[in-house]
Parts: C-alpha cells; sequence; structure tokens
C-alpha cells in the first residue's frame, strides 16, 4: 500500500500534442468541478462534487499525518499505520470493509504520502451508507491487539525487502536522496521505516498514534458522484456527528536552512546491473507562483520521449537508457505537498559511461533552459498534457475525492483544484527560464549515484 492504485497525476507517458492555440488554452481551462463543503461540530471537513454521468461515487478521507509528521524513534510508522486501519474494529472485524465494498462491486486502498494518509473507496451510489458506516465505525476505534500488529508489522517489513533490499535501485532516488538533500528528521529519515523501529513498536505506541492522528478534527472526508449534497452531509452526519473531536498536534511547519553547495554520494548496488544517477533540486513552497513554474519544468524535463532530458540523453548523447523524474516525484503530483520537497531525476546508465559524463550532458540540457528557455511550442504541449491527465482523472469520482480531499487538507478549500489548470495556462516560457536560473543550479541540487557492486571472481570448476 505504499505506491499508488493510479498512475502519477502529470507523470503519465503519452504522445503529445505540438501545440495548442491561446483561444483553445482559455476554453480548456474553463472546466470547473462543483463543490460544497461543511465543517462538522467535531471538526471534521466534508466536500461533496456532484456528478451524475454514472451511479457509482468515490470517497476519500484524508489524514494529516503523513511519513513528515512520525515521532523520531517511529520511523515508518505512518505507512505501519495505514495498514493497521485495514485490521478491523471492535463492531466491524477484519475483511468485512473489504467484503462489503468488494462484494458489491467496488473497491478500496489507501496510501501514505509525506504529509498525508488517505483511505479510499468507489462502489455503486446504494452502497454509500455502509461504507460511511464502516468509515466512521474505524474513526471511532480499532482492534487494537498484539496480534494485528504483529501481523501488520511482518507485512510492512516484507513489503520493505520486496521494493527497497531486494530490488535494483531499491528506491534509492525517492528514499536516500531526500535522506541526503536534507537535514532536519521530517525531510530526511527513511520513511518506510527502519527495522529496529518497527520491532520496537508495541500496542500501546499504536494506541497513542491512532488517538492522536486519526481525529474527524484532523481529516478532510470528499465524496464525489451520482450524490446530492445536501443528502451527503445528513448521512455523514447521522454517522460521524458521535466521533469525538480529539487534542491534535499543530500544524508542523518544517524549515530547512538554505543550500549553500552540491552534495554528492557514491552508493553501490548489489542487485543492479547498470549504473544509475539520482539529481534532487529543492523546490519553493507550494503556494508560490514559482511552484507552478516548477511542475511545469518538471514536465518539460521528463514527461515521456518527447521530455527534454530523453530526447538529449537517450536520444542524442545516448548516455542513458531511461529517464524518469518530476516535482514531487515518485510520491504524488506537483502540487501534492505541504512542506520541502524535490524535484528528481531518475536516470539508468549505459554500462561503461562515466556518471561525470552523463551528469555533463544532464547539466547541458538544464542549461539550456536557463539561457534560452523552452519554445512555446515545447511549453503548450506541455501544458496541454498536464491539463489533460488532471481533466482525466477529474472524471473518475474516486480520483476527484482524493484530490479534492487533499486540496482541503492543506489549504482549507478545496477550490485550489479549480485554478490549476489556469495557472498551468500563465506559465510563459521566460518564466521557465528564470526558475532555472534560480533553482536548477548545482548549490541547490544533491546528486546520488548507484554503482553496480563488483562481482565476485568466478571460481574454477574443478579441485
Amino acid at each position: 500500500m505504499f505506491f499508488p492504485r493510479r498512475p502519477l497525476l502529470f507523470l503519465v507517458p503519452a504522445t503529445l500534442l505540438a501545440a495548442v492555440s491561446v483561444s483553445s488554452a482559455c476554453a480548456a481551462t474553463n472546466f470547473s468541478v462543483p463543490l460544497q463543503q461543511k465543517t462538522l461540530p467535531n471538526g471534521l471537513t466534508v466536500i461533496v462534487s456532484e456528478d451524475h454521468s454514472a451511479p457509482t461515487f468515490g470517497l476519500c478521507i484524508a489524514y494529516r499525518i503523513g511519513f513528515r509528521l512520525e515521532p523520531e524513534g517511529k520511523t515508518g510508522f505512518a505507512h505501519l499505520f495505514e495498514h493497521m486501519m485495514f485490521e478491523g474494529t471492535p463492531v466491524s472485524p477484519k475483511g468485512t470493509m473489504d467484503h462489503i465494498i468488494e462484494g458489491g462491486g467496488g473497491n478500496l486502498n489507501g496510501d501514505t504520502r509525506w504529509d498525508y494518509t488517505e483511505y479510499i473507496e468507489t462502489a455503486p451510489v446504494s452502497a454509500l451508507d455502509p461504507v460511511l458506516w464502516l468509515e466512521a465505525d474505524r474513526m471511532k476505534a480499532l482492534d487494537f491487539s498484539t496480534k494485528n500488529l504483529d501481523n501488520q508489522r511482518q507485512v510492512v517489513e516484507e513489503e520493505v525487502r520486496v521494493n527497497v533490499l531486494n530490488q535494483p535501485y531499491g528506491l534509492f532516488f525517492a528514499i536516500d536522496l531526500p535522506m541526503k538533500a536534507y537535514d532536519t528528521y521530517p525531510d530526511s529519515h527513511n520513511f518506510y521505516g527502519d527495522f529496529r523501529d518497527l520491532d520496537a513498536a508495541n500496542i500501546e505506541d499504536v494506541r497513542a498514534f491512532y488517538y492522536k492522528y486519526y481525529a474527524p478534527n484532523n481529516a478532510v472526508m470528499a465524496v464525489a458522484g451520482d450524490v446530492k449534497a445536501d443528502e451527503v452531509f445528513a448521512k455523514v452526519e447521522k454517522y460521524f456527528a458521535s466521533v469525538p473531536r480529539r487534542d491534535v498536534p499543530a500544524l508542523l511547519k518544517v524549515v530547512e536552512k538554505e543550500q549553500t553547495a552540491e552534495r554528492h554520494a557514491v552508493e553501490e548496488d548489489k542487485l543492479a546491473n547498470l549504473p544509475a544517477l539520482a539529481v534532487g533540486y529543492r523546490l519553493p513552497d507550494r503556494n508560490s507562483k514559482d511552484a507552478v513554474v516548477g511542475a511545469v519544468t518538471g514536465e518539460l524535463l521528463h514527461n515521456g520521449e518527447a521530455s527534454l532530458l530523453y530526447q538529449h540523453l537517450v536520444k542524442e548523447k545516448q548516455v542513458a537508457v531511461s529517464v524518469d523524474g518530476g516535482a514531487n516525484w515518485p510520491l504524488g503530483n506537483p502540487f501534492e505537498y505541504n512542506g520541502p520537497t524535490l524535484l528528481t531525476t531518475f536516470l539508468v546508465e549505459p554500462e561503461g559511461t562515466p556518471s561525470a559524463k552523463v551528469l555533463a550532458a544532464y547539466d547541458e540540457t538544464i542549461q539550456q533552459l536557463a539561457t534560452k528557455g523552452p519554445t512555446a511550442e515545447q511549453l503548450a504541449r506541455v501544458q496541454t498534457k498536464m491539463r489533460s491527465d488532471l481533466y482525466d482523472q477529474m472524471e473518475q469520482p474516486i480520483n476527484r475525492a482524493s484530490l479534492i480531499a487533499h486540496a482541503a487538507l492543506f489549504d482549507g478549500n478545496a477550490a485550489r483544484i479549480n485554478t490549476i489548470p489556469a495557472d498551468i495556462d500563465k506559465i510563459t516560457p521566460s518564466d521557465v527560464q528564470a526558475f532555472a536560473q534560480k533553482y536548477l543550479v548545482p548549490r541547490n541540487r544533491t546528486v546520488v549515484e548507484r554503482n553496480p557492486a563488483p562481482k565476485p571472481p568466478a571460481q574454477k570448476a574443478g579441485g
């Protein structure tokens, strides 16, 4: 339950349009998602977005707890607890939620990111009442048993083994890179979890974590689909009003000291056959105009085979076999973070190519943006693709509910999602050029080389 159950917003490679006229761009940004919002006396924020195109709904409850907020000595706890939320309650045993939702043709999941943990469901509208009841039930209490904790601890540790310890590159671009790019604990610890911390967790830790963060006044619920707002508000009041408000920590504001010199690290990888490189530039605050420019710049550099880095490094210079990345990648879309994050590049190099040569070619691409900016056609192509991806996700109730909940969780107002297309369209080539000059500079970045470990000498046959 770590990586998303849906494609990352704005990061889906596709054949892109070469350009778009100003008039059609303006017409496209007139699209607006209907939103109605209400807050219950216990602090639960509820947003409804009506869409009567199909008899289904999507629901998301996002809690203000993610990797960045987990206590010191409890690395991986936010993710561990995401698993615990599926272990049942004193009223509805483990498996009840899966049986009711999936048995009725729906599906459910959850995921953890830097600044939130979310739980999502989609189902026919006839299942709205039982789904709301189930979510309210696990917001009241969980089945706090040592058996459940031991079970999910083993599941999480196996997930670490599968996704990190036993995989080539081991997500070093998502785990190691931020740990070297930042200095404060919230941003620089292993969010997947140190086994020592996971093994040391006990049931009282779990209980305390739940009552500290899983409160109605620390959550946002969004419902999108074939529903009526007034009826949803009434149902939410019916099922959630009895969930008590709790004392929750003040919102953490993480501040990192300005980086003044490039950081560089070299690692060995026992499983990789080819060397790889990860580059991370610190990004500005998400509420600044520069953050939108950073999102667009990330897509110019990384979005598919038409991207600047792919064309220059893979096609022209042939110093990379693959390129991926973006703003806040791979842990979300370019707008879903609420603290320090990176514009990340992950590339795999051909065997025998020195990393210095690869980095020099990489810098040529960055320097091109800083000196000339993108062409109008390059920028328009990416702006079109970003809007297209956003609208595509908005069509699916479960994804719309997720995006709405995150916007409200971070900004207090879900209407932020309706301004993103216009914000994207306002970006000019000179904006991208200025961004590259200010942020895409060596003193603002961290570089991690991941090289295959030397192979042991082959043993001669016989004796």
